[in-house]
């Protein structure tokens, strides 16, 4: 969006400017990967800043700055600039866009808050600041796993206005589940966790559309039928994400990565480790796959294994996952948080990587990140087909 086509450009209030002691101006809030500073020596920033306050068109801006430092000489296109400047970074929105038609006013004023903190987190230029919002409404999502992450991160997502979930668990709840598994209660033990799921979450938004299905994950075969089982009409996958909140069987991220490579589906996978919680974003074709990661990580551990040792051994698992409604809770919020910046783009972070927290030791983050490994074995380039005269048996190299 160009500054010409917006009515009446504004300084996101969250992102409103000040002036620092040495006269420089700090723009876009204090948080680290927002904010900036612009040298200001001749002060004209400054008023063009002010000067965006929502109540002017653009060339009324131009003539208030210019109008105002005339010893400058400024020229007309040099503040269009410094304005598109601000703008392709992200700190301009259009203060006259009308409401978008896809939301009602009952939806926006249900979603206002977590429209303004979306505008704080968004550094992309957009013609309204509800437009993550509508993206967030057409998002179509499916959630494997509705224990402690995946209630939680169900939970996250209806109330944040996703359009349609669906989501697939084959448990019945226990007892033993509710010191974390927040979104069932007492009354709902013996009774399957789909059940439980849908009618709690269409209690939560009835303007999402929530389906489920009580239905175990036995291999790669019943995640690929289970995205396409939502299929359009020319056959791309019905599903914007995939979020898997399964741990079992042991092998479901090894298999979500490769259907998700497969169809093309953006995919998130989050999760606890005793005090170590992480969620892992990916989206095929941009950075480092699941694989890619996982590997990038066994090779940077030094874990003092002797050959052939297993490396769970230095981090044993046990027939149960220790964990609270703390630790449920905190994941199921970052796979909810990933799925807002695969669906809305917010905020803009590249995936292939894996992030979260260590509770044991505030202030040491869990970030993994790799380059894509041309050597990957799940998402490396496909080799050419060799040419007829040099095909040999009764067929190519199936896939590894």
């Amino acid at each position: 969006m160009t500054v010409h086509a917006m009515r009446r450009p504004r300084i996101k209030p969250e992102h409103r400017a000040y002036r620092t002691v040495d006269g420089h101006v700090r723009i876009g809030s204090v948080v680290h990967g927002i904010g900036a500073e612009v040298k200001d020596p001749d002060g004209w920033v400054w008023t063009l800043v002010r000067a965006m306050d929502g109540t002017r068109a653009a060339a009324d801006v131009v003539a208030e700055v210019s109008g105002r430092h005339p010893e400058l000489r400024l020229a007309a296109p040099d503040i269009v600039q410094a304005m598109t400047d601000l703008t392709d970074a992200g700190y301009v929105e259009d203060a006259g866009a009308p409401p978008p038609a896809e939301l009602s006013e009952r939806e926006r004023e249900r979603h206002s808050r977590g429209m303004t903190l979306m505008r704080w987190m968004d550094l992309r230029p957009r013609s309204s600041p509800w437009d993550p919002q509508v993206l967030l409404r057409r998002a179509r999502v499916l959630l494997v796993g509705a224990g402690g992450t995946g209630s939680a991160a169900a939970r996250d997502l209806v109330a944040s206005g996703v359009g349609r979930l669906h989501c697939v668990e084959p448990d019945v709840v226990e007892l033993s589940n509710l010191n974390r598994q927040t979104l069932f209660g007492e009354r709902d033990v013996g009774r399957p966790k789909i059940d439980a799921v849908l009618a709690a979450l269409r209690a939560l938004n009835a303007g999402t559309e929530v389906t489920g299905e009580r239905r175990e994950v036995r291999g790669p075969a019943d995640l690929e039928d289970l995205l396409t089982g939502a299929a359009g009409a020319d056959g791309a996958p019905g599903y914007d994400a995939l979020l898997l909140a399964a741990d079992r069987p042991a092998t479901i991220r090894r298999w979500a990565n490769q259907v998700c490579l497969a169809s093309g589906t953006p995919w998130a996978e989050a999760g606890y480790r005793g005090p170590l919680v992480s969620v892992g974003v990916f989206t095929p074709g941009r950075g480092a796959c699941w694989q890619c990661l996982r590997d990038a990580e066994i090779e940077r551990r030094d874990l003092r294994l002797a050959p052939g040792q297993d490396e769970d051994v230095a981090s044993p698992r046990m027939p149960w996952n220790p964990a609270n409604a703390v630790t449920a809770g905190l994941s199921g919020g970052l796979l909810a948080h990933a799925a807002l910046m695969l669906l809305c783009g917010v905020p803009p972070v590249e995936p292939g990587c894996r992030f979260g927290l260590n509770l044991m030791v505030p202030g040491d983050p869990v970030l993994q990140r790799s380059p894509r490994r041309p050597d990957c074995p799940a998402c490396r380039p496909a080799e050419p087909d060799p040419a007829p005269a040099q095909r040999s048996g009764s067929g190519g190299r199936g896939p590894s």
